[in-house]
């Protein structure tokens, strides 16, 4: 694997799957003595992630009706 000259690398197309890395997924790298880590950050603050995402659904769904479907799943 190579890094590119805008520092990037791809990470081949197994590990994606096997890993769940998405277009858009956050990873961060962990520095361990002379190794280099790759992970997918914890949740730290899930109340700033309800924050960010209030407002920005396109279903105009109930609260009770949401749950309902939430519990359907399940």
């Amino acid at each position: 694997m190579r890094i590119t000259s805008k520092g990037q690398v791809t990470i081949p197309q197994e590990i994606r799957e096997r890993f769940g890395f998405l277009p858009l997924t956050e990873l961060e790298f962990v520095v361990e003595g002379d190794r280099v880590w790759l992970r997918k950050p914890k949740v730290r603050n899930k109340g700033g992630l309800v924050a960010r995402m209030r407002g920005r659904a396109t279903a105009k769904l109930s609260t009770e009706e949401i749950l309902r479907l939430t519990r359907e799943a399940s």
